[in-house]
């Protein structure tokens, strides 16, 4: 995708190639910055810091760090430290452990002396592997939206889309937006509605940067105006991202996603989630049951950051002094509530057989 009309991904490696170059999220919409991660730590702090999320984007964070671990020192009980710290960073989003398990599996019967070789490698592929999946959601997703405009004979389409599961969130194109970037690319009338997803603000300061840097006509709506659209016919489907999707099709995203599926249940709104086939854990059934929910700091709830009029970058507090706060990062959406999953195989149900028969491999080494 670009920026200022150059074409950009969220994660390179520097061209000295001993670092990683990322753009730095928390500091978007108002500056726009890349950082150099140049150690393990550097990495581990980058996705718990959030100045890299998203499912995918974390996988090849975490894969690149095993490289830059490996770089100080490829023992074995580096790489099991490596991969620890990393696993821990985020505990919700199964890409991270996917990448963890692609990077051991490249390197760890390998001499020492290869090591550092062969996570450069493997890293990059799992790179270059989530552009291409993203390219295939988006053009399984672009049929959807080419259907509604078919329908409504050119009419603007209007999306509705919840956090942020734009290229920001991937290494490129992402995975919720692919299709709607190929479909505006494609000259047809699309629209979004970017919920600004509180309490990180992910909709309104990532999802509406992207697309407006991009050309993409949209609309910033709070939180809880996705039902009233819905109700009053101004959404034609909801496409949301996800952190993982169960064997059995629920689906683990940003909190308020449940709500919105609730919505378009009760509206006849279809809900799609597009997903890369790294998202799906098929060691995990129930969703409700299963999947760890991370809760993350108050701050982000008591406080809000934004631009004062003179330009000024600035964060207040929004809450009473001494009032308890729960922050639940994810909620879970029941496959019930789910028109379709769009995968790079496909637009397929969010069922059990239909994830097992369009990923068999994956299924299998469950």
């Amino acid at each position: 995708m670009k920026v200022d009309g150059k074409n950009t991904r969220t994660i390179w490696v520097e061209s000295d190639g001993t670092c990683v170059g990322v753009i730095d999220q928390t500091l978007l919409p108002h500056r726009f910055a890349t950082i150099k991660l140049k150690t393990l730590d550097d990495a581990v702090r980058a996705i718990q810091s959030m100045q890299v999320r998203g499912a995918p984007l974390i996988g090849a964070t975490a894969a690149y760090g095993v490289w830059l671990a490996l770089r100080a020192d490829a023992s074995d009980e580096n790489l099991e430290r490596a991969t620890a710290a990393l696993l821990a960073a985020r505990p919700t989003a199964i890409n991270l452990k996917w990448a963890l398990d692609q990077m051991l599996a490249a390197v760890r019967n390998r001499p020492r002396a290869e090591r550092v070789a062969a996570a450069f490698k493997r890293a990059g592929e799992i790179a270059d592997e989530d552009i291409a999946i993203n390219q295939a959601i988006g053009r399984h997703g672009l049929k959807l939206i080419e259907a509604i405009a078919a329908r409504k004979k050119g009419e603007r389409v209007n999306v509705l889309t919840h956090c942020n599961a734009g290229w920001l969130a991937t290494v490129d194109w992402g995975t919720a937006t692919a299709p709607i970037y190929m479909a505006h690319d494609k000259g047809l009338a699309v629209h979004v509605f970017a919920d600004e997803t509180r309490p990180r603000n992910q909709g309104a300061s990532l999802t509406a940067w992207e697309l407006g840097h991009h050309g993409v006509p949209h609309t910033v709506i709070p939180d809880n105006t996705g039902g009233h659209l819905m109700q009053h016919g101004l959404v034609d489907l909801v496409i949301v991202g996800t952190d993982r999707v169960t064997a059995q099709g629920d689906v683990c995203n940003k909190i308020g996603t449940y709500l919105k599926a609730l919505a378009a249940a009760d509206t006849g709104v279809p809900f799609y989630v597009a997903l890369p086939s790294p998202t799906i854990d098929f060691s995990v059934s129930d969703g409700l049951a299963e999947i760890p929910i991370e809760q993350r700091s108050p701050d982000e709830v008591t406080t809000m950051t934004g631009k004062t009029k003179d330009g000024r970058i600035e964060t207040v507090q929004v809450v009473p002094d001494g009032s308890p706060v729960a922050n639940y990062g994810f909620d879970v959406t029941p496959a019930r509530l789910i028109t379709g999953l769009v995968t790079e195989r496909g637009v397929i149900a969010a069922s059990r057989a239909a994830l097992a028969a369009a990923f068999p491999e994956r299924a299998k080494l469950a």
